[in-house]
Formats: structure tokens, C-alpha cells, sequence
């Protein structure tokens, strides 16, 4: 009904900014973390569970955004996430109590969660339309806007600019970009009729669990990435990071050119060829005897996990066994509990095993993504190529 409004440069340019502004908001609030514990004067346990608000808000919305999606289109749903970040980050700064905090992270964390199922399956709906990959390129906008929000919020306290300054500033730029949007979004993608909820089965649990499993290693990589290679003793304490830095750069530049490749070899060979490359990434990682090959070994993760993500919502798009919106729903919410509780899962392996014994089950746990590679795309007529 709405393709060809859909098929337009003008629609991706919406559907970018959603992805831009999505990455840029959340990662706007990594930076003030420490401003809020030391505000508030709370102790690690406390922070822990006012950061966990955000995580339950984030998928209580995922749930009902997939519904409301599949009723009223996700574009009301876009404009609602994307300008609840903005006006909802300042008041992480002023909040004065724990209650009051962990009331607004939950606020916070559901309009991310909104955007972020409503944007991915807008997202759907403009790659159908355009008849070429779009996933990769637009998820690259997510990463991009990260590291900006990042960057600039911590320019901006640098220099002294204050917290509530910083984020008026960095919630303006969201505003803007959301108001540019506003009118070139779709007005009805994949708006319809039936079922406001509909449990999760078929092909779309299997895209769910390779959804979880691809996100926990994102997260694995974030938050034991530094301690697997600085307990190694191939890098000291204050380089920790750089595994992690390269690990971005990496799946962000994968992402860039990820739609090329998949335009090029399809849906299952990018599915083999990236699940592949990234448990070789564990293999040199794990093996590695120096720190650079230690590197070599982040930088051939992200680049093969970059554009798995990217196909399983494409594939969520494509299916036939519940509406599409649900099914974007679904696997959204099972990659984000994958990244919340994904890391904790590491944890545990590491205290009753080793680190490396944990991070070697990352690698296994991407064969899964090799194996089932077949089946996710078995609906297409060629090699995996998606139409």
C-alpha cells in the first residue's frame, strides 16, 4: 500500500536519523553515571539496581511496542521513543533520590526500547521496499550515533560545562534530528489488523535465540574483554580497553559495507562467513601470545558479528509464522536480555571455570549461528540472497 512512499531516499534519511538517535541517547548517559552515583551518594549494590530500572523498562516497552506497532504503525512509536530520550535525559541529572532516579531510568529505558523495536521494523519495511539490503547501514547509524553521544557528552564535561548543561545540549540535537524525521517517516509501517500478541514460535524462536546469543557476545566483549586480556598479561591495566575500542571500530566499519556484501553473497553465506570469522576471532584471542595478535583476534569478532544481527531482523521481517512486528519484537527483546544477562552468565562460568573457559563458550555458542544458517534462510530461492 505505502511501498512506493517507502522506496524514497527521503524515507531512509528518517529511518537513519531513528538509528542515530537511538545510539546517540542512550550512550549520552554512560558518561554521567558517576555524576549520579556520587550525587546520590549510593554504594555499587544500590547503582546496580537503579541501572537495572533501565533495563525493565527497556523490555516491558520492547513487549509493547511490537503489539502497538502491529496496530498503529511504527511511526508514532519512533516520534514517542526518540523524543522521550531527549526530554527525558536531563532529568537523570536533577533527579535527587534513588526512587527518583531509578523512576526515571525506567522512563528512559522504556522510550529506548520503543524506538528501538519501531525503528528496526520501519527499518524492515524500507529494505523491502528498496529491493536491496539496508539493514547493516542502518544499524551502523546506531553505532555511529554511540559513539558521538559518548564522545560529545564527554567533551562537554571536560570542559566544565556541567551535567544539566551537557544534556540540554545533547537533548537539542536529539530533538532536531527527531523533528527532521518527523514528516518523512511512513505513516502506516506495518499497521494492520489481528492480534495484539501473539507467543513467539517457529522460525521466529530460533531467530530469537541467535538474537540472544549474538548479543551476549557484544556484551560479553564490553564487559570482560579488558579483564580476559589484562589477566592474561599481554597488556596492562590502562590499556585494557583498546580490545574493546577495536572491537567497535571493527563491527562499526563491518556494518558500512555490510549491505555491499550482502547485495553480493545473501542472506546465508554473510550468516556462515561472519559466524565463522568471529569464532576464529575467539580462537586468536584465546590463543593469542602477544598483545597484538590479542587485538587482531577483537578486531575479527566484530567485524564477523557485525552483520548477524542486521540479517536476523531481516529475516524477522520476511517470516510467515506471526506478524512482522511481534517477530522484530521478539528477537529485540531476546537480544537485549541476552546483553543483560549475558554478562553475569560469563561471570558465573569464570568463577567455577576460568575467564578463557568462558569466553571459549562464546566461540561454541556462535556455532549455532553457523549451523542454523540453513534453516533461517531456507525460504529463499537462492544461496540465501534476500528479496
Amino acid at each position: 500500500m505505502h511501498t512506493l512512499s517507502a522506496d524514497r531516499p527521503a524515507t531512509r534519511l528518517a529511518t537513519r536519523l531513528s538509528f542515530l538517535v537511538a545510539g546517540f541517547g542512550i550512550a549520552c548517559w554512560a558518561p554521567l553515571v558517576p555524576f549520579a552515583k556520587e550525587r546520590l551518594a549510593v554504594d555499587d549494590g544500590i547503582l546496580g539496581l537503579l541501572l537495572l530500572c533501565l533495563g525493565i523498562g527497556s523490555v516491558a516497552a520492547m513487549l509493547l511496542t511490537g503489539a502497538l506497532s502491529t496496530r498503529y504503525g511504527s511511526k508514532p512509536i519512533i516520534l514517542i521513543g526518540g523524543i522521550g530520550l531527549a526530554v527525558i535525559l536531563p532529568w537523570l541529572v536533577v533527579a535527587s533520590t534513588p526512587a527518583a532516579l531509578g523512576l526515571v531510568l525506567f522512563g528512559f529505558g522504556a522510550a529506548l526500547g520503543s524506538i528501538d523495536v519501531a525503528m528496526n521494523i520501519h527499518a524492515v519495511e524500507v529494505e523491502r521496499a528498496a529491493h536491496r539490503p539496508l539493514m547493516s547501514g542502518f544499524h551502523a547509524l546506531f553505532s555511529i550515533g554511540g559513539f558521538a553521544g559518548s564522545s560529545l557528552m564527554t567533551l562537554l564535561l571536560s570542559i566544565h560545562l556541567g551535567p544539566l548543561a551537557s544534556t540540554l545540549i545533547a537533548s537539542a540535537l536529539m530533538l532536531a534530528a527527531m523533528i527532521a524525521a518527523w514528516p518523512l517517516l511512513l505513516r502506516s509501517a506495518q499497521a494492520q489488523d489481528g492480534p495484539l500478541f501473539v507467543l513467539p514460535h517457529g522460525i521466529v524462536l530460533l531467530l530469537a535465540l541467535l538474537a540472544a546469543v549474538t548479543f551476549l557476545v557484544e556484551g560479553a566483549v564490553l564487559d570482560w574483554g579488558a579483564l580476559l586480556i589484562v589477566g592474561a598479561g599481554l597488556v596492562p591495566d590502562t590499556q585494557g580497553g583498546v580490545g574493546y575500542m577495536l572491537f567497535s571500530i571493527a563491527m562499526t566499519a563491518g556494518r558500512l559495507g555490510g549491505d555491499a556484501v550482502v547485495a553480493r553473497v545473501g542472506d546465508r553465506a554473510t550468516l556462515i562467513v561472519g559466524s565463522l570469522l568471529a569464532i576464529a576471532g575467539f580462537v586468536v584471542l584465546l590463543t593469542a601470545p602477544i598483545a597484538a595478535i590479542a587485538m587482531a583476534g577483537f578486531v575479527l569478532i566484530g567485524l564477523g558479528a557485525s552483520n548477524l544481527v542486521p540479517v536476523l531482523f531481516r529475516r524477522a521481517g520476511s517470516q510467515r509464522a506471526m506478524p512482522a512486528g511481534l517477530a522484530v519484537a521478539a528477537i529485540t527483546t531476546a537480544g537485549y536480555a541476552g546483553v543483560l544477562v549475558g554478562p553475569a552468565g560469563v561471570g558465573f562460568v569464570a568463577r567455577i571455570a576460568s575467564l578463557p573457559m568462558a569466553f571459549a563458550m562464546l566461540g561454541a555458542l556462535l556455532c549455532l549461528v553457523t549451523l542454523t544458517a540453513g534453516i533461517v534462510t531456507s525460504g529463499d530461492r537462492s544461496s540465501g540472497r534476500s528479496r
